[in-house]
């Protein structure tokens, strides 16, 4: 039996919040689940002792927080020092400009992949020999929509072409022509641009960094918060090492 300041929390109650806390295991689950309601209990309570109020227990609590838990305010030197530190979170993405011409054949599928890449190899003898015939080749052999446009794929970034592609299109030079093998099959790849990722402004991301840092400095005050409440509660049934993460996820 799990209790705080003499306050059951029901198995029921547990049950209901499992759904909240997935986990490798349904005792790992149903140890989080009976952490976060423990603490919402004992903030709960401590929100009743202070006469806090609100539309409901959630409000009441959240309420409580913004009494009780200070958060600095991050400093110019402190944005400065995570941008500094963080310069890869601030490029804007690549940009391509390629066209493909794609012959599909599952990963799995040996002799579709081998008929595949056959005809890919015979397509690419034909471009290499005369690169004018792309887009017409493209319409002729593609499985991929894109052939309607001789097979541009206009303008990509990360994630809006599978990882193969993304990955000869960042190494390869441009005007180039390779064929490139993916878990979907093999592509005749021409990459006609490439626009590097540029380094942001610190200006333009300063609010950004700042609500990141504040939204850190909260976590930890809140965790800092309920190992005090913790210590000086009657909790009984349940060890709360990791008191300081279920409620503030």
């Amino acid at each position: 039996m799990i209790s705080v300041n003499g306050v059951t929390i029901s198995e029921a109650a547990i049950g209901r919040e499992l759904q909240f806390h997935p986990a490798d295991s349904r005792e790992q689950a149903a140890t989080l689940a009976a952490t976060a309601l423990v603490l919402r209990e004992l903030l709960g309570q401590r929100a009743r002792e202070r006469e806090i109020g609100g539309a409901d227990e959630e409000q009441r609590i959240a309420n409580l927080l913004d009494l009780d838990v200070r958060v600095p305010e991050p400093t110019p030197q402190e944005v400065e020092r995570y941008y500094r530190r963080n310069t890869l979170r601030f490029m804007t993405p690549a940009l391509y400009e390629a066209a493909h011409i794609f012959f599909p054949a599952r990963d799995n599928d040996v002799g579709a992949r081998a008929e595949a890449k056959a005809k890919a190899e015979a397509v690419l003898g034909e471009i290499l020999a005369q690169p004018r015939r792309f887009a017409e080749l493209a319409r002729l052999h593609s499985a991929c929509s894109s052939k309607d446009q001789g097979g541009s794929l206009g303008q990509v970034t990360k994630g809006d072409t599978n990882v193969e592609l993304e990955r000869v299109m960042a190494t390869v030079e441009e005007g180039s022509i390779t064929l490139v093998p993916s878990r979907h099959g093999f592509h005749i790849l021409r990459l006609d641009r490439r626009a590097v990722g540029k380094q942001l402004p610190l200006e333009q991301v300063r609010a950004w960094i700042e609500s990141h840092l504040r939204d850190t400095s909260k976590r930890r005050a809140v965790a800092q918060y309920l190992q005090l409440l913790t210590a000086s509660a009657r909790i009984e049934g349940i060890e709360l090492a990791a008191a300081d993460s279920p409620l503030v996820q």
